[in-house]
């Protein structure tokens, strides 16, 4: 199976993959992770990957496309896939879906976390930990029981990850909406579409997650 969660940043995706490649023995390609590790094994998109990192330029997507096409021919993604922060175009998907064509392979299912936007910004903005321990509070949600000291080990300081301002999350969300979002009537023209309530419990998430991927499997 191959499978793709689409959703702005912070609507919960890596949480989600996390529970699904647990479940269904998928494995969840990071971008990031898996250009890393073709230039690291010398693969020959890999070396190619290398030069452009090298003379710090981005790497391109036909780059990005074949590492795709070494790294899911590997055992370990015998069960499947998720793919995580590619594609991210219109362009990416469609040279997405030509490298699967050529593999007699294609996408199963793409998934659509559903967020609403400042309902996002205000769970994802009002998060900070203590300093000394990295227990997690929200502003709102989950405040010390003590104001001012943590729970967990008594620790007296705070702070805040500079992704969590509301600012930066707006921004995230705009090139979000701008650039990705795009795919999704892309996505639902080739039928391979469906969307979950990314807003709702993690645990009803997931139970959604699994419906949508139980209706991909019988089609």
């Amino acid at each position: 199976m191959i499978l793709i969660l689409l959703g702005p940043p912070g609507a919960g995706k890596g949480t989600q993959a996390k529970r699904l490649e647990e479940e269904y023995g998928l494995l969840q390609l990071s971008t990031g992770d898996m250009v890393r590790a073709a230039i690291a094994g010398g693969t020959a998109a890999g070396k190619t990957a290398k030069t452009f990192y090298d003379a710090g330029k981005l790497v391109p997507d036909d780059v990005i496309i074949a590492m795709f096409a070494e790294r899911i021919a590997a055992p370990d993604c015998a069960k499947g896939v998720i793919l995580d922060g590619f594609p991210r175009t219109v362009a990416q998907a469609e040279a997405l879906d030509a490298m699967l064509a050529r593999m007699d392979r294609r996408i199963d299912a793409v998934i659509e976390m559903k967020v609403d936007d400042e309902a996002l910004v205000e769970r994802i903005a009002g998060r900070f930990s203590c300093a000394k321990c990295g227990a997690a509070y929200h502003d709102r949600f989950a405040r010390p029981r003590a104001e001012g000291i943590c729970d967990v080990c008594g620790g007296r300081e705070f702070k805040r990850r500079d992704d969590d301002k509301a600012e930066t999350v707006r921004t995230r969300l705009a090139v979000y909406n701008q650039q990705t979002a795009p795919l999704l009537p892309y996505y639902k023209g080739r039928g391979v579409l469906k969307a979950v309530d990314g807003m709702a419990p993690i645990d009803d998430v997931t139970r959604s997650l699994r419906q949508a991927i139980g209706a991909a499997r019988s089609h």
